[in-house]
């Protein structure tokens, strides 16, 4: 197995202290490759100079530069119309190919919220919707957004991965399954304790006896992709099991 990171909600749009930044220098640090779920116009992030800064730093830096949404709000896929998804999945591949020059092959629908129409609407885009099998529960974004739970919540979800590992149920891409893991960029609080974080990821998965690759997280653009879209769901008739309370409120 590999830890496939994965990064939602960004990029920051602060000038000092941005958490974008602070996890993309921890990631230069440990050699890590990460993809970046990138919401393209939100009011605050990735619609502000800063924001469009940070895509082109996350892309120029080995990442892969992904789409969230490309609303000014996390607004839920799920309850737009076909034709206001459409536009917006139109907008955001604009947006990406902008600032990369390249297409985004990945999507995540914020709050984990799809249904076929909304999977239908993203392979029209040329889009692949990736979901994850672990889940830090960052996602509380202002307020109270600490976790005391951080250890046990990692090893819970990666117990339960290690179930559908050793059942078959999840693929492998170059010799090895990867595990997608999804963390927030704009949460202060984790982009303060992301290197808390992998060592957790490391620390758990020794405890489980998870039979990591030698080079347990990915450090290579073109590897990361091909492990992203081996793991993506292109059926509608799919069913994966989602974060939280995601899972019984969608499914």
């Amino acid at each position: 197995m590999r830890f496939l990171l994965t990064f939602d909600d960004g990029p920051a749009s602060a000038v000092n202290d941005n958490p974008t930044v602070h996890i993309l220098e921890v990631l230069a640090q440990k050699n890590i490759k990460a993809v970046f779920f990138t919401q393209t116009r939100a009011w605050n992030g990735g619609g502000t100079e800063m924001g469009r800064f940070l895509i082109r730093r996350e892309y120029n830096e080995g990442h892969i530069v992904a789409l969230h949404s490309a609303t000014p709000m996390h607004s839920n896929h799920r309850f737009m119309s076909r034709e206001k998804l459409d536009q917006t999945m139109q907008l955001g591949v604009d947006d990406l190919r902008a600032e990369t020059g390249a297409a985004p092959k990945l999507v995540r629908p914020p709050f984990w919220a799809y249904d076929a129409e909304t999977l239908a609407t993203y392979h029209a885009h040329g889009l692949h919707m990736l979901l994850t099998d672990l889940n830090a529960n960052d996602g509380k974004i202002y307020g109270v957004n600490f976790s005391w739970h951080k250890r046990s919540n990692m090893l819970k979800h990666l117990a339960e991965t290690r179930k559908r590992w050793a059942a078959g149920q999840m693929p492998a891409v170059d010799g090895y399954t990867p595990v997608v893991v999804t963390f927030h960029d704009v949460n202060t609080y984790t982009s303060r304790h992301i290197e808390e974080y992998l060592d957790i990821l490391l620390d758990v998965a020794r405890e489980l006896n998870v039979p990591l690759a030698d080079k347990p997280f990915y450090d290579q653009h073109d590897e990361l992709e091909r492990a992203a879209l081996g793991a993506t769901i292109s059926s509608p008739d799919a069913k994966p099991h989602l974060p939280g309370l995601w899972n019984w409120l969608w499914q």
